[in-house]
């Protein structure tokens, strides 16, 4: 059968055991499963998904002309079901940990630097996606499709993507973002936007050993006046509530963040009683001069708070790389194809996602080692070019360099599209309605 594997030894032989018969084997047998002796197995099995997602997540129907197995659609579907969704996380995990080994990727100022950021997916329109994801609240009820909202953690360097978590459409990011923390180690550097700057969040991060930069969120005031006063319970309108402590520059100050009178939604009385009362983090304003840029000044809050170490410049060049979370995000949902998953269950739907997070970085993995050859900087070869190479993998392929993008600091883009859409009306009643609706009309007629 054709596999990964051959493609996979020639980019990194020390990951091809992670992904071999004996490795998916042992792991299901200690996560109790049994299977019997047949043609569609764990191992076979998996292998199948990979490449079915390879290949643009392509129909269940054309896997058997691209592995060269015989083998029906139903009985692919029935032995994917079976495989356990434990056995796939342990696996994302286990492959996601050895690929940031320390020194591999270029550090900024001594620290490893992560990305994050929310998106959404949708699915096909059943009881059960409905029941656990919900839909957007502007479509009504059997007129949309289940979306759900997804928390992913990119490397900044090498693009590869650490862990990604699922959650009903309505969830806010920071409400899970605590839940990545565990995958990072201590030093590490979290930049994200303003759906991560929260007090509750900042103190996780400070609790857990790590720094934290992001944008301020937009209700928060922030005022670099030295020595202002600060809001209390009697004078608190228009005022910012944090304690200005010491001004280390131009719009750079150090300010203590109060604790809120009110715990989070998304947390329990027990851990918001372990937060501390008030919290020193960094505020810093820059403003961007490039003519190409839609926003003017940008607000920032850090844990960095050494200004000698850690300069109000190099912080707000840090943060610009918080851009390429999105064209990341971009890379796993429209060219891979997660933006419109096919699994009709959640316990699949679930699955799809971990082997989505699986073949992203196997295709990161093959851009890596080509910007060594080809002495570029990751982000700049095609992910596109790449995905291509990987697909569908031959035994004793050729390793050849990718494609190098033009780099374009100050390129600019209208928001706005080219293609018409078809003009067909949107659906604003359930298909079934519309049937009947549209029998009595023929029928009158």
């Amino acid at each position: 059968m054709v596999t990964i594997l051959p493609a996979l030894r020639q980019v990194r032989e020390d990951l091809v055991k992670i992904l071999d018969r004996g490795t998916i084997e042992r792991l299901c047998e200690r996560l109790g499963y049994r299977w019997r002796d047949r043609q569609l197995d764990p191992w076979t099995t998996l292998h199948l998904f990979i490449l079915q997602v390879l290949n643009n997540n392509t129909a269940m129907a054309h896997l058997p002309h691209l592995s060269g197995e015989p083998f029906t659609a139903s009985a692919y579907c029935q032995a994917r079901q079976r495989l356990p969704q434990e056995m796939f996380t342990r696996l994302v995990d286990r492959f996601s940990r050895q690929l940031n080994p320390s020194g591999e990727a270029p550090l900024w100022k001594g620290h490893r630097v992560w990305l994050e950021d929310g998106s959404g997916f949708s699915m096909p329109d059943t009881p059960e996606l409905q029941a656990c994801f919900g839909q957007p609240g502007n479509q009504k009820p059997g007129c949309g499709f289940p979306v759900a909202h997804l928390l992913a953690l990119f490397d900044a360097q090498a693009g590869f993507l650490r862990d990604a978590r699922v959650f009903p459409l309505r969830t806010q990011d920071f409400a899970h973002a605590a839940e990545l923390h565990p995958k990072l180690t201590a030093g590490d550097v979290l930049v994200g936007d303003r759906g991560f700057c929260s007090y509750a969040h900042l103190a996780l991060i400070s609790q857990g050993h790590l720094h934290g930069v992001f944008r301020v969120h937009q209700k928060r005031i922030v005022d670099f006046t030295p020595h202002r006063p600060y809001a209390n319970k009697t004078q608190s309108k228009g005022r910012s509530k944090s304690r200005w402590v010491k001004s280390l520059g131009h719009c750079d100050q150090l300010v203590e963040w109060p604790k809120p009178a009110s715990r989070p939604r998304w947390m329990t009385a027990k851990q918001f009683a372990q937060l501390p009362d008030k919290i020193l983090v960094r505020e810093l304003k820059w403003r961007v001069r490039e003519s190409n840029h839609r926003v003017r000044e940008v607000i920032l809050v850090t844990t960095l708070l050494d200004p000698v170490k850690y300069p109000a410049s190099e912080i707000a060049r840090l943060y610009r790389l918080r851009w390429q979370v999105e064209v990341d995000l971009r890379d796993l949902k429209i060219t891979l194809g997660l933006d419109v998953l096919k699994g009709r269950s959640v316990d699949v739907v679930m699955k799809e996602v971990q082997v989505f997070v699986l073949v992203y970085n196997l295709v990161r993995l093959v851009m890596l080692k080509a910007a060594r050859r080809q002495r570029v900087k990751p982000h700049r070869l095609s992910f596109i070019d790449a995905l291509r190479w990987l697909q569908p993998p031959k035994p004793q392929q050729i390793f050849a360099d990718l494609i190098v993008n033009p780099h374009r600091p100050n390129r600019l883009e209208p928001r706005c599209i080219k293609r018409h859409m078809k003009e067909y009306d949107l659906m604003t009643r359930p298909r079934h309605e519309m049937r009947k609706r549209l029998k009595k009309r023929l029928d009158a007629a």
